[in-house]
């Protein structure tokens, strides 16, 4: 028998000395050993928004569809997004009426956000992102009558906000965009929108209407509608649109000025190439959407058919 540190082996006469190793185990020290924490959709978002997406409509967007998906999460804490919680995000969007369209929307903020947490660590696991199946459905634009009368429903609520609408049918840019327009931006009648959804700059001429729109005294505003913030655009534009008898039709939004922008200048011959360049479409794609308005391009056809 020999004795090691405090143990005592019993070796018999045929075997050599063995050394027992009495093992302690303790908390690592090392810093980059991390607990395993917890993380809701709001504290991810607080977390990593300025990060991921720039100052823009498109941010305002994200961060609205992320606390929508938080609440209906009932603000749960996380340490890995299971498929589970998000057939459940997505059965409620659904149930809420939104399209698949809409639903792609936001889970591809969600996607950006929890692939992000996941890089540095702060979840384990990532579910699989299906996108939904997306229909082409009609594209409303407003015609002259319902402009008018939309419009005129407008100024009688708030003169910067017709002032605005009338900036916005006529140069087809985002609601956001347009808010963001500097004095500066503003040269030699154009305008340069820096605040774009695909972080690209696009200049577009101005109407002899979006100029007077445009035109009012600086002071100490930093620009033609700096004075003005999309809840209360979208609160004015509710009430305008109740009024004259469209408050039913869900697709008189603020948005539909830029197809509106778009499908006159598809029916007014503008090719589609230009269309594109004018709206800041990253692919052609997404303007094709205006291209069954171009009827005039089929004219010659008729042509052709009536000599036989």
């Amino acid at each position: 028998m020999i004795v090691v540190g405090e143990t005592k082996i019993d070796t018999g006469d045929k075997f050599a000395p063995i050394v027992d190793y009495n093992l302690k185990y303790t908390s690592s020290k090392n810093p980059n050993h991390r607990l395993v924490e917890q993380f809701s959709v709001a504290e991810l978002t607080g977390k990593y928004i300025n990060i991921l997406w720039d100052d823009g409509s498109h941010k305002y967007n994200v961060k609205s569809f992320l606390g929508e998906i938080d609440e209906i999460l009932k603000g749960a804490r996380f340490s890995g997004f299971d498929q589970e919680m998000l057939d459940s995000v997505v059965g409620s969007l659904r149930e809420r009426g939104n399209s698949n369209a809409t639903i792609n929307r936001k889970m591809a903020a969600l996607s950006k956000l929890l692939r992000k947490a996941h890089k540095m660590g702060d979840i384990f696991n990532l579910p699989e992102f299906v996108r939904q199946k997306e229909r082409v459905g009609r594209i409303r634009f407003l015609e002259h009558e319902e402009e008018k009368r939309l419009f005129a429903a407008i100024k009688s609520r708030c003169e910067d906000s017709y002032r605005l609408s009338l900036f916005l049918v006529d140069t087809g840019c985002r609601l956001g965009e347009a808010i963001g327009v500097t004095w500066n931006d503003i040269q030699d009648q154009r305008v340069t929108f820096w605040l774009t959804k695909s972080n690209r700059s696009r200049t577009v001429p101005l109407t002899r209407r979006a100029r007077k729109a445009a035109h009012i005294p600086h002071e100490k505003l930093k620009g033609p509608f700096s004075m003005l913030n999309q809840v209360r655009f979208r609160q004015i534009w509710n009430e305008a649109k109740m009024e004259v008898g469209l408050g039913t039709d869900d697709q008189v939004v603020p948005h539909i000025l830029r197809h509106t922008c778009a499908s006159r200048l598809v029916r007014g011959g503008i090719d589609i190439r230009r269309v594109q360049m004018w709206l800041g479409h990253q692919t052609l794609q997404m303007t094709m959407r205006y291209a069954h308005l171009a009827t005039h391009d089929l004219d010659s056809c008729v042509k052709v058919l009536e000599v036989h």
